[in-house]
């Protein structure tokens, strides 16, 4: 697991992008966390740099909308989901379990 951040460190509406050989983004949204794949799958941009609204990140570039839950586009110009990771939250430390991450279908 990779340590994000705690979790006085993400307020709620906000991201934070993880560098790394697949650079993952965490959200705090709706009350939960959430990580994604931090590259939008339509171009090459930074979701943790989007806009939260509810449980959905609109990628800065071309408003391609991502769903923080299930990573699935809700409009275009994306086509294709991103890859979504499991969120543990121990001892007020935010983790992501990108081992288990969940492929997109």
């Amino acid at each position: 697991m990779i340590r994000a951040c705690t979790v006085s460190e993400l307020p709620e509406g906000e991201a934070l992008r993880l560098p790394g050989p697949v650079p993952v983004s965490v959200f705090h949204a709706e009350g939960a966390y959430y990580a994604l794949d931090d590259t939008c799958s339509h171009q090459d941009a930074s979701l943790a740099d989007g806009w939260i609204e509810g449980c959905y990140v609109e990628c800065p570039l071309h408003a391609a909308r991502f769903d923080l839950r299930t990573g699935a586009p809700d409009c275009l110009p994306a086509k294709n989901a991103v890859r979504t990771y499991p969120v543990v939250i121990t001892d007020g430390v935010i983790y992501v379990d990108t081992e288990a991450r969940r492929e997109v279908a």
